[in-house]
C-alpha cells in the first residue's frame, strides 16, 4: 500500500529533531538502508531530469535500453535493436514482462511513454531532446520502429535516459505520480511504497520481476543532505550505504576495518554558467549600483573569469584531491571530448588585463548564485569562487538556496519563465555517457520543439557551434562523429559558453559484508548492491 505525506516542513522539522532516531533500529538481515546526499525534486520518471530523480527511478522504471557500470549499453525492456537503413531503428521487445500489477509490457506502452516523456508541465530541465525529432511506430506487440528525418546513430543511446511508464498512466500528472497514483506502476526490480517529499522513499521488492529476485525485502532510501550526519549515521550502524563520501572523511572511512569504500571518476562536470541573453542582466550592477550592459556578453570578459578561478586550489584545498580539474564537459577519454582542451590556467594578471581590454578594468558588481549540499562542498566552491572574483575587481556576493527553489529559479523564475541568475554554480552528468548528451542540453540554443539547449540556463547560442553539434548527431561513422563532437566541444569551450570548474570522484561508503557497484552516472542502485 503506498503512503504519501505531503508536509515537507514537517519531515524536514522531524529529521532535524531527532535525525537518528529516525533512523533507529537493528538493520534487518534483508533490509538496505542507503543515505542519499541529494533531494528528489519528484518521482514523476519524466519531470525532471535530475541525477537523483532518474537514478530513483530506475528502480520502478525501466528504459528500453539499459547502461552497466561504465554507461556502456546493454538490453533491457528490449531486447536487441539494429538500423535497418539510415533513418529507421527497430526495437525488439522483451516478451512476458509485467508491470507491478500484472499488466503486461507491450509496444503501446512504448508509444505512450514516447508521447508524454517530452511535455510533461513546468519541466525544470526536460527528456525533450532524446524524444523530439524521432517518430515511433507500433509493428506489432512487441516491434517498436523509430524513424528519423536524418541518420540517428544515437538513437539507442537517446532512449537509455528515461524510463518506460505503462499507457494507462500517459496522462498521470506529475504530483499523482508523487502520490502513487499510477498504481500500474513500473516493469522495475522494486515497487514504490512510501515518498515523502526531502526525507525518504521506500521500495519493495517486485516479486515477479522478470531479471530474477532481488536480495533485499525493503529498501529505504533517506535523504540526508548533511554530510557529517551521514557519515554519523553510517558509524553508527544506522545506514548500510552512503553515497558522496565527503572528502574530508575518505582516508578516515578508508582506514576503518568495519567499512568497505568503492569509488570511480565521475560523468559530472561542475560548472559555472552565465547570463548570455539580456542586455542588462538582474543580478549584476556597476560598482556605483547603477544599470550597466550585460558584461558577460563579452567574451574577453567571460576569459577573464575563468582565468581568474584557481582550479588546482579548488581540487587540492576543497575537494581535497577526490576531484579532477576540467577543460571541458567531460573528463578525456570519453566519446566525443577533445584532445586539445585543458583546464585554463590560473592566471589573476593575466584575467585582470583582459577585463581592462574588454572596458572593465575597474570590474563591476556581481552575485552568484548555487544550491545548498546539491554537489560535494557546493557552498564552498562558490564562495571561493566569489573570492578569487573579488580579487579580480568584481565585488561579489554570493547567495545559495535549497536545492529545489534553486533549480526551478535557475530554469524559469525571471519575468516571462526565463532562467533568472546572472551567475550560477551546477552540476551535469552526462546521462549518456557521451559528449552529445551535455553539448545539446547545455550549450545548444534553446529550442523545445526541436529538444535542444533543454537546460540551457545561460540561453548560450552560437550558430557555428550549433551547426556542429547537428552534422555530429547525423554522423553515423563513430569515428566522424567523435571528431565532430570533439570540435563543437573546442568552439564552445574557446567561446567560454560555460566555465567547467572540476570532475567529481564518486565515492561511496559501506558496512562490512555489504558491497557496492561503483558507477560513473553516480547512480546509487540498490540492484548493484549485494551482500559481499
Amino acid at each position: 500500500m503506498t503512503t504519501i505525506t505531503k508536509s515537507i516542513a514537517a519531515a524536514k522539522a522531524a529529521a532535524l529533531a531527532a535525525p537518528l532516531v529516525l533512523l533507529a533500529g537493528a538493520t534487518g538481515a534483508q533490509e538496505l538502508k542507503i543515505g542519499l546526499s541529494a533531494e528528489l525534486s519528484s518521482l514523476d520518471p519524466h519531470y525532471h531530469n535530475l541525477t537523483p530523480n532518474n537514478m530513483l527511478a530506475r528502480h520502478i522504471y525501466e528504459p528500453l535500453v539499459g547502461q552497466d557500470e561504465k554507461q556502456a549499453l546493454k538490453p533491457l525492456l528490449a531486447e536487441s535493436w539494429k538500423a535497418i537503413d539510415d533513418t529507421t531503428w527497430e526495437f525488439k521487445l522483451r516478451k512476458n514482462v509485467k508491470f507491478h500489477d500484472g499488466t503486461p509490457f507491450t509496444a503501446d506502452d512504448v508509444i505512450a511513454t514516447m508521447q508524454r516523456a517530452p511535455n510533461v508541465p513546468k519541466s525544470p530541465s526536460s527528456f525533450s531532446a532524446y524524444v523530439r525529432g524521432k517518430e515511433f511506430t507500433k509493428v506489432d506487440d512487441f516491434t517498436v520502429r523509430v524513424k528519423t528525418a536524418t541518420p540517428a546513430p544515437l538513437v539507442p543511446t537517446d532512449l537509455s535516459t528515461f524510463g518506460i511508464i505503462p499507457a494507462k498512466c500517459k496522462d498521470t500528472t506529475t504530483e499523482d505520480f508523487n502520490l502513487g497514483k499510477c498504481t500500474t506502476g513500473g516493469t522495475g526490480a522494486y515497487k514504490q511504497a512510501e515518498y515523502v517529499a526531502g526525507d525518504r522513499v521506500v521500495l519493495t521488492p517486485n516479486e515477479s520481476y522478470w531479471g530474477g529476485k532481488e536480495p533485499w525485502s525493503k529498501v529505504t532510501f533517506r535523504m540526508i543532505t548533511s554530510a557529517p550526519t551521514r557519515v554519523a549515521a553510517l558509524l553508527a550502524g544506522d545506514l548500510d550505504v552512503i553515497e558522496n563520501v565527503p572528502t574530508s572523511d575518505v582516508a578516515r572511512l578508508k582506514g576503518d576495518a568495519k567499512l568497505s569504500v568503492a569509488s570511480t571518476v565521475s560523468n559530472r562536470v561542475i560548472y559555472f554558467h552565465m547570463d548570455h541573453f539580456r542586455e542588462v542582466s538582474p543580478f549584476i550592477k556597476g560598482k556605483d549600483g547603477s544599470e550597466i550592459k550585460n558584461p558577460l556578453r563579452n567574451l574577453k570578459v567571460r576569459q577573464a573569469l575563468s582565468m581568474a578561478i584557481n582550479r588546482p586550489g579548488i581540487v587540492d584545498r576543497i575537494m581535497e584531491k577526490e576531484a579532477i580539474p576540467a577543460g571541458q564537459l567531460l573528463p578525456d577519454g570519453f566519446f566525443g571530448t577533445s584532445k586539445k582542451l585543458k583546464p585554463v590556467a590560473f592566471d589573476l594578471n593575466g584575467a585582470k588585463k583582459l577585463l581592462a581590454e574588454a572596458g572593465y578594468p575597474n570590474g563591476f558588481k556581481m552575485k552568484l548564485h548555487g544550491p545548498i549540499n546539491r554537489y560535494l562542498n557546493d557552498t564552498k566552491i562558490i564562495e571561493a569562487v566569489a573570492q578569487m572574483f573579488s580579487r579580480l575587481g568584481i565585488e561579489t556576493e554570493v547567495e545559495t538556496l535549497p536545492a529545489a527553489n534553486f533549480f526551478t529559479r535557475a530554469s524559469q523564475g525571471g519575468q516571462g519563465n526565463v532562467p533568472e541568475f546572472s551567475f550560477i554554480l551546477v552540476g551535469w552528468g552526462a546521462g549518456t555517457g557521451e559528449s552529445s548528451d551535455s553539448l545539446k542540453a547545455l550549450l545548444a540554443t534553446f529550442d523545445p520543439a526541436k529538444g535542444m539547449g533543454a537546460t540551457n540556463r545561460g540561453r548560450y547560442s552560437n550558430p557555428t557551434f550549433d551547426a556542429k553539434v547537428d552534422e555530429a548527431l547525423r554522423t553515423v561513422d563513430d569515428a566522424k562523429r567523435d571528431a565532430a563532437l570533439a570540435e563543437a566541444m573546442d568552439i564552445s569551450m574557446n567561446d567560454v559558453g560555460l566555465i567547467p570548474t572540476h570532475y567529481q570522484l564518486n565515492t561511496w561508503a559501506s558496512r562490512k559484508g555489504v558491497k557496492v557497484q561503483a558507477r560513473t552516472d553516480e547512480y546509487t542502485l540498490a540492484t548493484g548492491i549485494r551482500k559481499d
